[in-house]
Parts: C-alpha cells; structure tokens; sequence
C-alpha cells in the first residue's frame, strides 16, 4: 500500500475519525505530497468571523463563491476537498463536507444527510435542511421529495427514512464510490487502486474486491491480487455464489502466471 493509503487506513481503524483530518487523508491519495495543515488553515480562515447560519451560507456561497459544479459533475477533482477549497467546485457531499467544518469552526453545528441521490445538510434535531449544491438554499420536505425523484427517478412515497443523518465514516464511503465511479471513466489503474483500497479499508464487499483485483491485473500484479482474494476468503465464511465468484477471480488472476 502506498503511505497515504496507509495512513488513511491507520486514521478511520480507531474511533470515528474527524471529518476535516479523513477528507484530507483521502485526498492524500491522489496528491502525496498534500500538506493537510495548509488546508486546515483555510477552514479556519473560512470560519473567520461566522457568527450565525445565515453569516455562513453567505461567507461560502456569496462572498467566497462556493458552488455546484454543474458543468462537469462527474470531475474527480469534485470529490477531493483541496480541489474544492482551490477551485470553489465540487458535488453536494465534498461542499457538504466544507459547509459542516467551517460552521464547526464557527461554533455552527450540522450534519450531514445521506439522502439517496443528493447529499445534504442539516441543523440536528430540526426540519432545517440546506442544498450545499445550490448555495445553500434552505429545503423543505417538499423541496427534498422533488429534488429525491428528480436525482433517483424513483416513485417510492418519501419519508423522513430517506434523510439520515449519516456518520464519517459513512461519508467518506460516499465520497470513495464517487471517486470510484469517476476514476472507472477518467482514471487509470494506479487511480483507481489507491481508491478500491481506501474503500474496502471502510467496508469488505466482494464487488470492490473482485474489481480490486482486476485494477491489479490491469497492472501485471495477479499474484498480489489473488493473495488478497484469498485473505478475504479465509477472513470469514461468504455466500456460496459470492465464495465461488471469488475463487473463480483468484483462479484467472493466477492462470497468467502460469
């Protein structure tokens, strides 16, 4: 593994990581020599002088320029917070992302909103819900609902299940699956690795293994990738489809070896 993978593996075994610290240790994997403490510090000059929620959305989305990238949506670099702090782009979950530290900073507190489709902010234990992604604008359940069908295309009957609140860990997932689906068009096999790895550090599923795998091949490494499918197996008892597929993408990763 490279270090920046290693040290975001190291960061989010322990207690529940913070959030600024693990976006930054995931960015690390595209730039090794980010410097976290530069990005810090713009945080914490963001927070300058917020005194209120309104003080904030104005400070990020009027005077700083924060907006949704709605011309290149599926960009990596919207999924990488530097990127984002630099270029004042992203999607909703990475703005989410600058909107909770800087109003953390600010003594503001929010959370983020794991709405299928669109990621969101709220102010705990209110109705108080905020679309980073258009500048901040305040959402009621209506609003939620149409914006729930417009992003999924789903018909389903809408409810306040659809708006968890959702942990760190479970938005860095989230912005691993966007890197991951971004990388799959745009990046190559070294791209795409450091982010199957940091994502199976969050949850071990067999797609992303079997996936990791195939970046590895990718690369002449089907050794390496099937002493990984192998660890996985014998790590924990899987379905037998699942166990089968598994030993299937070992068996073809070692038959070039042959």
């Amino acid at each position: 593994m490279s270090e920046a993978v290693a040290r975001f593996v190291d960061l989010v075994r322990g207690p529940e990581p913070p959030l600024d610290e693990a976006a930054l240790a995931l960015a690390a994997g595209a730039d090794p020599d980010l410097e976290p403490e530069r990005w810090l510090g713009e945080l914490d000059r963001l927070a300058a002088g917020v005194d209120s929620l309104p003080a904030l959305v104005r400070r990020l989305f009027v005077e700083e320029g924060f907006a949704g990238d709605t011309g290149d949506y599926g960009d990596p670099r919207n999924s990488l917070l530097p990127e984002v702090l630099t270029r004042r782009l992203g999607i909703p979950i990475t703005l989410a992302v600058v909107c909770i530290e800087v109003g953390r900073r600010a003594g503001i507190a929010l959370e983020g909103v794991g709405m299928p489709g669109h990621f969101l902010v709220r102010v705990p234990h209110s109705g108080h819900l905020l679309d980073v992604f258009d500048r901040g604008r305040r959402l009621d359940r209506t609003d939620c609902a149409e914006l729930y069908r417009r992003a999924t295309g789903s018909t389903a009957p809408f409810g306040p299940h659809l708006l968890p609140r959702v942990s760190t860990r479970e938005i860095l997932l989230r912005m691993l699956e966007n890197l991951r689906a971004a990388q799959r068009r745009r990046g190559g096999p070294a791209d795409r690795e450091w982010v199957l790895r940091m994502r199976l550090a969050l949850r071990s599923d067999a797609d992303a293994l079997v996936e990791l795998g195939e970046v590895l091949a990718a690369q002449a490494r089907w050794d390496e990738g099937a002493r990984l499918i192998a660890a996985y197996l014998a790590s924990g008892d899987q379905p037998p489809e699942v166990a089968e597929r598994l030993r299937r993408t070992a068996a073809g990763l070692l038959a070039h070896l042959n």
